[in-house]
Order: structure tokens, then sequence, then C-alpha cells
């Protein structure tokens, strides 16, 4: 069982972040753009919902993600702390331009990977490599109407610096689960990125907010980088009582669950919804199964073509949201002996 492996690592940086986001929200108290206030999400992934034969593979993933309210621009408005518009100065060519509204984002999170067999201490060279990946992200949401682009910078540290096998292993003495034998065999320390692109058109194009109602999300799009890199495309349908005027609720996407700009803001009272979501990839590079990219490492042949089906629940009520998720994928690498399922959490909440 490997629930909460993420917790230890994601609850350092809790009171960092909460301040700063509430150090942003008072600078924008006066910014006619506060009447769409930042939000903070939490998500966790973790194969614990996958059920018998699932401890393996992508194994658990935690995240923190700060989200402006609405921008005027990324430099100089107020509503965003001042950190972030000397960050944004340096990162001004990612910045998208000629859009209604806009707005940005802020991660920290971390991703453990591992092979099936967690009592081998030796090399098991027909299954994936272990794996850590601790990152930080950087991403910007332009909107127009039913259209949207974000685009994501992510960097970090694959190998023994991420702390996978710390952050795993005194979890599992906690919950007096056995630990994984294998972390010597990990992938070696190398510095990562990853810029991704993603458009997104939804259909129709204004929801209905009040009442039942549905729409339909494409998005399609890439990502570049010693990370990963690949082509995808996909979509999202969804059915429920006051939709959310957004681009998802899968919490996978880079603009997904409550991150992308809006232009009415949340229903009052309850709300909830059901949501399906697809993305297929064609993948060129993935470390986490092509191995260091400059130094001989443990590697699988990987599959190109790797698939993903989700589908789970979405509620909100006042400033909260949950969403709750399960997703199949496809196998990624040869000889894989069991397709992947794990789920996915997200506690969600404006300021």
């Amino acid at each position: 069982m490997r629930d909460g492996k993420g917790f230890p690592l994601a609850a350092l940086l809790a009171g960092t972040l909460l301040a700063s986001t509430a150090q942003a929200a008072e600078q924008c108290a006066q910014s006619a753009l506060a009447e769409h206030p930042p939000a903070i999400n939490f998500r966790v992934d973790n194969d614990l919902f996958g059920g018998a034969q699932q401890d393996q593979g992508y194994t658990n993933g935690a995240m923190f993600t700060l989200v402006s309210p609405n921008l005027k621009d990324y430099t100089d408005d107020p509503c965003l702390p001042r950190l972030a518009r000397w960050t944004n100065r340096h990162l001004e060519r990612l910045h998208p331009g000629g859009f209604e509204q806009q707005n940005m984002i802020f991660s920290f999170g971390q991703g453990l990977f591992t092979p099936t067999d967690n009592t081998r201490s030796d090399l098991i060279r027909d299954d994936r490599p272990y794996a850590a990946a601790l990152l930080v992200n950087f991403g910007y949401n332009a909107r127009s109407g039913a259209h949207l682009r974000t685009t994501q910078l992510a960097v970090g540290m694959v190998g023994p610096a991420a702390m996978g096998k710390q952050v795993q292993q005194a979890v599992h003495s906690v919950l007096g689960d056995e630990k994984f034998k294998g972390w010597d065999n990990q992938l070696h320390n190398e510095p990562v990125f990853k810029l991704v692109h993603e458009r997104m058109r939804r259909w129709p194009a204004e929801p209905s907010t009040v009442g039942w109602g549905w729409d339909a999300i494409s998005h399609w799009g890439g990502a570049l980088g010693n990370l990963a890199t690949y082509a995808n495309a996909g979509g999202e349908v969804r059915f429920g009582w006051k939709l959310p005027d957004d681009f998802g609720s899968s919490p996978m996407r880079p603009a997904g669950e409550n991150t992308a700009p809006t232009r009415h803001g949340r229903a009052t009272g309850w709300s909830s919804h059901l949501f399906l979501t697809s993305d297929a990839r064609w993948v060129v590079r993935d470390i986490t199964l092509d191995g260091n990219t400059f130094r001989t490492s443990h590697r699988v042949d990987k599959r190109p073509f790797v698939g993903d089906i989700g589908y789970g629940v979405a509620v909100m009520r006042g400033r909260w949201k949950f969403a709750l998720a399960r997703y199949h994928r496809t196998r990624e690498f040869e000889g894989q002996k069991e397709t992947p399922v794990f789920g996915s959490f997200t506690v969600s909440r404006t300021l």
C-alpha cells in the first residue's frame, strides 16, 4: 500500500506556498481583477486505486499548485508577488499575447517510479528503472472565449537528489509497509527540463452555469526536453449541475482542474459533474524509461504510442472543490506485465 507517500515532502512547502499566496492576495485586494481570486491546489496521484498487481510503474505523485487571479500582464500586475514578477521578466519568451484573459500558475511536485518486484535488490533488467523526479513548474495560460493556450516550463532533478528513496522509505516505515530494496539501482542525478505547450477548445462556447448541462473540450500539443519529448492530442467530456467556466476537470492536464482563467467565477451553492477524459501520445523520449541522457544507466524498450483514459467526479461548494479520478494507461514498454492503473485526488480552494 502506497497511500500518501508524497505528503512528507509536500508538507515542508505548505507554509511557504500559503504565505506567498496570502501576500499576493493582499497586494491584489484593490485591483479590479480581484473578483477572480487566486487559488491553491493540492493533488495526490497513487496506484492504491489500481487494485491487485498495481504496485508498480508511476506509483505516487504529489503536487502543490498556486493559481493567480486573472492578470492584466505577467510582469507588472499587483496580483502577482514580487518574486513572480521578477521571474516572469526572465521568461518573457514564454508569455502568450493578444488574448482576452491570462493568468499564471506555479507548482512544486515529486513523482516516483518503481518496478513491480519490491523484494529484489539487484538490477531488474526486464522492468522499468527506479526513478524519482523533483520539479518546479511555471505556467502561463491565455484565453479568448472558448479557446485557451497554455505553456509550462518544468525544471528540476531526476536521480538520488530528487529524494524518492528517502520519501518512500520514511512513509513505509511509519505505515509498517515493506520497503523497496532496489533504490540503489535508480537513475543517476541529472538536471531535467520540459517545455509543454497545449491548445484547447471547448464546445459549446458558453457552458450551462445554471442547471444541468454538458460540454466537450479538445486539446492538442506536445513537450520538448530531456525529461520528456512527445506530441499528444485528446479530449474531455463533462456532464453535471452548474458546469464550471474552465477547460477541464482532469488534474493531469496542464490547464486542468481550476487553473485556467475564468470569466464568470464559480457558481453559488453546490455544483458537481462527471467527466471522461482521454489522451494519446507519440513518445520520443521519457527519461524514466529511456534512462539518463548523458550517462549509461538502466533502461527499457519503451513503446512509442501510449494512451490514457480517465474518468471521475468533481464537487464544488463555495471556495472548495474536490476531484477524484481514475486513469487506465496502455503498456509503456515492451514486456510490461500489467497495464498501469492509478488514481488522483485534488483539493482546491480559492482565497
